[in-house]
């Protein structure tokens, strides 16, 4: 996803301002984090769970992939629990 433009929903906007996460941060967790959960049946776009890290601090960020309007919706982003996710925060 190369070409593409990023749309935050307000929740997004909010957890990034409480978790002090920037567009550019996000951007890169993006393009190179890694896809840890893949939610196909999601409405109305597929959407995906990806693993990245700012400063030694993981983030998950889930997005929605509208590949209509060329176009990946930030829908949250938050530091994972270490009570609920195992091997590096990749799994439950």
């Amino acid at each position: 996803m190369n070409d593409y433009a990023i749309e935050y929903r307000l929740h997004a906007i909010q957890r990034m301002f409480e978790r002090k996460v920037s567009t550019d941060e996000l951007d890169k967790i993006i393009r190179k984090g890694k896809v840890i959960e893949r939610y196909v049946n999601d409405s109305p776009f597929p959407s995906r769970l990806i693993l990245g890290e700012i400063n030694n601090r993981p983030l998950h960020v889930v997005i929605s992939d509208n590949m209509t309007d060329k176009k990946v919706v930030v829908i949250t982003v938050y530091e994972p629990d270490p009570r609920k996710w195992i091997k590096n925060d990749e799994r439950r």
